[in-house]
């Protein structure tokens, strides 16, 4: 596993980003994105239709995705996990400490909700009541439950695909600290 200050071995082509909810996947995937000239799609995008419901043609729309030759995304939604996985030449993960991701999804959950911030296919936060009244449909309780995913996944996937260059950013200053190398030092 690659650190943030270790060059990539090749110009990545097609990127995942993974981490936890708040870990700043979507940020930081726009941001590689934009200094690897890499079209980003956010993944959510292509999940979510009206009402918070999984649009169907989901599946078809990753595997469209996934059939170009330079794109970037996060690696989310078991449902497309392997056909993206088996595309990508490159995972960056997001392991940030879970008090720092709790309080990102937290600060963003209730601004989106005050604001009435539009998010895909014209949603809305729900109330934060939810955290109580329907925990399955709560970011905040989806943040808890799953905040161990990745510390299993990633190391068994490195071990299971050791020719998948995979860099582990434990900070917001490691993945700042890896774009600027990005920008800097540009894989070849």
């Amino acid at each position: 596993m690659l650190t943030a200050d270790q060059p990539l071995p090749a110009r990545p082509r097609r990127v995942l980003v993974c981490g936890l909810s708040g870990s700043g996947k979507t940020t930081l995937a726009a941001k590689i994105g934009g200094v690897l000239d890499l079209p980003h799609t956010d993944i959510d995008s292509l999940h979510w239709g009206p009402e918070w419901t999984p649009r169907p043609q989901f599946a078809d729309d990753v595997d469209a995705l996934v059939a170009g030759d330079r794109w970037i995304t996060e690696w989310s939604y078991r449902l497309v996990r392997d056909r993206l996985l088996d595309r990508a030449d490159l995972l960056v993960w997001l392991d940030l400490p879970f008090r720092v991701t709790m309080q990102r999804v937290l600060r963003r959950t209730v601004r989106r909700r005050v604001r009435r911030e539009v998010l895909w296919a014209g949603n809305v936060e729900p109330p934060l009541r939810t955290f109580f009244t329907r925990p399955d449909d709560s970011i905040l309780r989806w943040t808890i439950a799953t905040r161990d995913k990745y510390r299993e996944r990633v190391p068994a996937l490195a071990a299971a695909r050791p020719e998948l260059p995979i860099v582990r950013l434990g900070s917001s200053g490691e993945a700042d600290a890896f774009v600027h190398r990005l920008i800097t030092d540009p894989p070849r």
